[in-house]
Protein backbone atom coordinates (compact mmCIF):
# COMPACT_ATOMS: atom_id res chain seq x y z
CA UNK A 1 0.00 0.00 0.00
CA UNK A 2 1.31 3.88 -0.79
CA UNK A 3 1.75 6.12 1.85
CA UNK A 4 -0.69 8.59 1.95
CA UNK A 5 0.43 12.16 2.24
CA UNK A 6 -1.17 15.82 3.40
CA UNK A 7 -0.85 18.53 1.01
CA UNK A 8 0.71 20.53 3.53
CA UNK A 9 3.74 18.12 3.95
CA UNK A 10 4.71 18.29 0.63
CA UNK A 11 7.43 20.64 0.07
CA UNK A 12 8.41 20.10 -3.46
CA UNK A 13 6.65 23.03 -4.01
CA UNK A 14 8.27 25.04 -2.13
CA UNK A 15 11.47 23.65 -3.93
CA UNK A 16 12.46 27.08 -5.14
CA UNK A 17 11.91 29.07 -2.29
CA UNK A 18 14.37 26.94 -0.55
CA UNK A 19 17.14 27.11 -2.63
CA UNK A 20 17.21 31.16 -3.27
CA UNK A 21 17.32 31.03 1.05
CA UNK A 22 20.43 28.69 0.61
CA UNK A 23 22.18 30.99 -2.46
CA UNK A 24 21.53 33.55 -0.04
CA UNK A 25 22.97 32.26 2.52
CA UNK A 26 25.78 30.91 1.15
CA UNK A 27 26.36 34.35 -0.82
CA UNK A 28 26.44 36.24 2.51
CA UNK A 29 28.67 33.58 4.12
CA UNK A 30 31.16 34.21 1.20
CA UNK A 31 30.80 38.14 0.82
CA UNK A 32 31.41 37.86 5.27
CA UNK A 33 34.68 35.77 4.81
CA UNK A 34 36.16 38.39 2.29
CA UNK A 35 35.59 41.14 4.51
CA UNK A 36 36.39 39.74 7.63
CA UNK A 37 39.78 41.22 9.06
CA UNK A 38 42.51 39.66 11.39
CA UNK A 39 44.92 41.87 13.20
CA UNK A 40 48.26 40.28 14.66
CA UNK A 41 49.97 41.99 17.31
CA UNK A 42 53.61 42.89 16.75
CA UNK A 43 56.27 43.43 19.38
CA UNK A 44 58.74 45.92 18.52
CA UNK A 45 62.34 45.34 19.79
CA UNK A 46 64.72 47.89 20.40
CA UNK A 47 67.81 47.28 18.80
CA UNK A 48 70.38 48.76 20.37
CA UNK A 49 72.75 51.18 18.05
CA UNK A 50 75.89 49.41 17.17
CA UNK A 51 79.38 51.09 16.46
CA UNK A 52 80.18 50.25 12.67
CA UNK A 53 83.48 48.63 12.73
CA UNK A 54 84.99 49.83 9.71
CA UNK A 55 84.66 53.22 11.19
CA UNK A 56 87.63 51.80 13.38
CA UNK A 57 89.81 51.93 10.41
CA UNK A 58 92.53 54.54 10.18
CA UNK A 59 92.49 56.63 6.76
CA UNK A 60 95.68 55.86 4.89
CA UNK A 61 97.39 58.74 3.37
CA UNK A 62 98.13 59.08 0.31
CA UNK A 63 101.34 59.02 -0.38
CA UNK A 64 103.40 61.21 -3.66
CA UNK A 65 106.58 59.59 -5.06
CA UNK A 66 108.70 62.08 -6.47
CA UNK A 67 110.69 61.07 -10.22
CA UNK A 68 114.15 61.85 -9.02
CA UNK A 69 115.69 63.86 -11.59
CA UNK A 70 118.23 62.29 -14.01
CA UNK A 71 122.16 62.92 -13.42
CA UNK A 72 124.06 65.20 -15.53
CA UNK A 73 126.49 64.16 -17.58
CA UNK A 74 129.28 66.04 -18.03
CA UNK A 75 130.19 66.98 -21.51
CA UNK A 76 134.49 66.12 -21.69
CA UNK A 77 136.41 68.82 -22.90
CA UNK A 78 137.58 69.34 -26.37
CA UNK A 79 140.62 71.44 -26.67
CA UNK A 80 140.83 73.07 -30.38
CA UNK A 81 144.63 72.07 -31.54
CA UNK A 82 145.65 75.13 -33.57
CA UNK A 83 146.47 74.15 -37.92
CA UNK A 84 149.71 75.41 -37.38
CA UNK A 85 150.77 73.58 -34.59
CA UNK A 86 152.92 70.31 -35.60
CA UNK A 87 151.29 67.24 -34.16
CA UNK A 88 154.73 64.68 -33.37
CA UNK A 89 154.03 60.91 -33.84
CA UNK A 90 156.17 58.19 -32.38
CA UNK A 91 157.13 55.49 -35.21
CA UNK A 92 159.06 52.20 -34.43
CA UNK A 93 161.63 51.74 -36.56
CA UNK A 94 161.30 49.23 -39.34
CA UNK A 95 162.29 45.93 -39.36
CA UNK A 96 165.44 45.40 -41.53
CA UNK A 97 164.09 42.25 -44.36
CA UNK A 98 166.64 40.40 -45.96
CA UNK A 99 165.83 39.85 -49.64
CA UNK A 100 167.33 37.18 -51.51
CA UNK A 101 169.57 38.71 -54.47
CA UNK A 102 167.65 37.22 -57.25
CA UNK A 103 164.17 37.07 -56.42
CA UNK A 104 162.42 34.08 -58.30
CA UNK A 105 159.51 34.99 -60.28
CA UNK A 106 156.71 32.47 -61.19
CA UNK A 107 154.85 33.59 -63.98
CA UNK A 108 151.04 32.90 -63.38
CA UNK A 109 149.50 30.58 -66.15
CA UNK A 110 146.63 32.16 -67.43
CA UNK A 111 143.60 30.13 -68.38
CA UNK A 112 142.88 29.16 -71.70
CA UNK A 113 139.92 31.00 -73.31
CA UNK A 114 137.20 29.07 -73.79
CA UNK A 115 136.50 29.03 -77.91
CA UNK A 116 134.03 31.34 -80.11
CA UNK A 117 131.23 29.42 -80.86
CA UNK A 118 129.80 30.58 -84.12
CA UNK A 119 125.99 31.58 -83.88
CA UNK A 120 126.28 30.57 -87.78
CA UNK A 121 126.00 27.03 -86.62
CA UNK A 122 122.30 27.66 -84.58
CA UNK A 123 119.33 26.58 -86.10
CA UNK A 124 116.96 29.30 -87.35
CA UNK A 125 113.08 29.07 -88.42
CA UNK A 126 113.86 31.92 -90.62
CA UNK A 127 116.08 33.72 -92.36
CA UNK A 128 116.26 36.70 -94.92
CA UNK A 129 116.85 34.36 -97.90
CA UNK A 130 114.91 31.13 -97.19
CA UNK A 131 116.43 27.85 -98.37
CA UNK A 132 115.27 26.75 -101.92
CA UNK A 133 115.49 23.22 -103.84
CA UNK A 134 117.92 23.79 -107.41
CA UNK A 135 115.51 25.23 -109.94
CA UNK A 136 112.90 26.58 -107.34
CA UNK A 137 109.22 24.85 -106.91
CA UNK A 138 109.23 24.08 -110.40
CA UNK A 139 112.82 22.11 -109.86
CA UNK A 140 111.37 20.38 -106.86
CA UNK A 141 107.98 19.16 -108.57
CA UNK A 142 109.75 17.90 -111.69
CA UNK A 143 112.27 16.04 -108.74
CA UNK A 144 109.50 14.18 -107.29
CA UNK A 145 107.39 13.49 -110.34
CA UNK A 146 110.61 11.20 -111.53
CA UNK A 147 111.52 9.56 -107.88
CA UNK A 148 108.32 9.87 -106.14
CA UNK A 149 107.02 6.14 -106.17
CA UNK A 150 103.35 5.47 -105.06
CA UNK A 151 103.46 2.86 -102.74
CA UNK A 152 102.04 -0.53 -103.58
CA UNK A 153 99.65 -1.15 -100.15
CA UNK A 154 98.67 2.56 -100.30
CA UNK A 155 97.59 1.93 -103.76
CA UNK A 156 95.84 -1.44 -102.92
CA UNK A 157 93.97 0.51 -99.88
CA UNK A 158 93.19 3.71 -101.55
CA UNK A 159 94.99 5.68 -99.53
CA UNK A 160 95.37 9.42 -100.22
CA UNK A 161 96.58 12.10 -98.40
CA UNK A 162 99.36 14.75 -97.86
CA UNK A 163 102.51 14.14 -95.06
CA UNK A 164 103.76 16.84 -93.58
CA UNK A 165 107.90 16.82 -92.99
CA UNK A 166 110.25 18.90 -91.10
CA UNK A 167 113.78 19.46 -91.83
CA UNK A 168 116.85 21.29 -91.13
CA UNK A 169 119.14 22.67 -94.53
CA UNK A 170 122.74 22.71 -93.43
CA UNK A 171 124.76 26.12 -94.74
CA UNK A 172 126.43 23.61 -97.57
CA UNK A 173 122.85 22.65 -98.76
CA UNK A 174 122.54 19.25 -97.40
CA UNK A 175 119.35 18.46 -95.63
CA UNK A 176 119.39 16.37 -92.39
CA UNK A 177 117.30 15.44 -89.00
CA UNK A 178 114.30 14.80 -91.78
CA UNK A 179 111.28 13.35 -89.21
CA UNK A 180 107.41 13.36 -90.11
CA UNK A 181 105.28 16.17 -88.47
CA UNK A 182 101.60 14.46 -89.67
CA UNK A 183 101.71 11.35 -91.29
CA UNK A 184 99.75 8.94 -94.00
CA UNK A 185 99.37 5.05 -93.73
CA UNK A 186 100.04 2.54 -96.50
CA UNK A 187 103.88 3.19 -96.54
CA UNK A 188 103.30 7.20 -97.85
CA UNK A 189 105.05 8.47 -94.66
CA UNK A 190 108.17 5.91 -95.47
CA UNK A 191 108.25 7.20 -99.26
CA UNK A 192 108.16 11.16 -98.20
CA UNK A 193 111.29 10.66 -96.01
CA UNK A 194 113.14 8.38 -98.78
CA UNK A 195 112.91 11.06 -101.76
CA UNK A 196 113.61 14.13 -99.25
CA UNK A 197 116.97 12.24 -97.81
CA UNK A 198 117.81 11.39 -101.92
CA UNK A 199 117.28 15.13 -102.83
CA UNK A 200 119.70 17.16 -104.72
CA UNK A 201 121.80 19.94 -101.96
CA UNK A 202 119.42 22.89 -101.52
CA UNK A 203 120.61 26.08 -101.52
CA UNK A 204 121.11 27.34 -98.37
CA UNK A 205 120.01 30.21 -96.26
CA UNK A 206 121.19 33.30 -95.41
CA UNK A 207 121.23 35.79 -92.75
CA UNK A 208 123.51 39.47 -93.30
CA UNK A 209 124.45 37.51 -96.77
CA UNK A 210 126.14 34.49 -94.83
CA UNK A 211 125.02 31.11 -94.74
CA UNK A 212 122.82 29.82 -91.90
CA UNK A 213 121.21 26.53 -90.70
CA UNK A 214 117.39 27.23 -91.20
CA UNK A 215 114.61 24.30 -90.28
CA UNK A 216 112.31 24.13 -92.91
CA UNK A 217 108.71 22.27 -92.92
CA UNK A 218 107.61 20.59 -96.45
CA UNK A 219 103.74 19.19 -97.56
CA UNK A 220 104.28 16.36 -99.94
CA UNK A 221 101.05 15.03 -101.30
CA UNK A 222 99.92 11.85 -102.66
CA UNK A 223 97.23 10.88 -104.68
CA UNK A 224 95.67 8.48 -107.21
CA UNK A 225 94.53 9.20 -110.45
Amino acid sequence: MEAKKTQKADLRSKHGLFLNIGLLISTGLALAAFEFKSHSTVTVQDYELRSDPFEDILDVPITTHQVPEPPKVEQPEINEVPNDKEIEEEFEPLLNIEFPQEPVIHSPVLPTAPPIEDKAEEIVDFAEKMPAPPGGMKGWNNYLSKNLKYPRQAVRQGIEGTVFLAFVVNKDGSIQDVEILRGVGGGCSEEAIRVLKNAPDWKPGLQRGRPVRVKMRLPIKFKLN
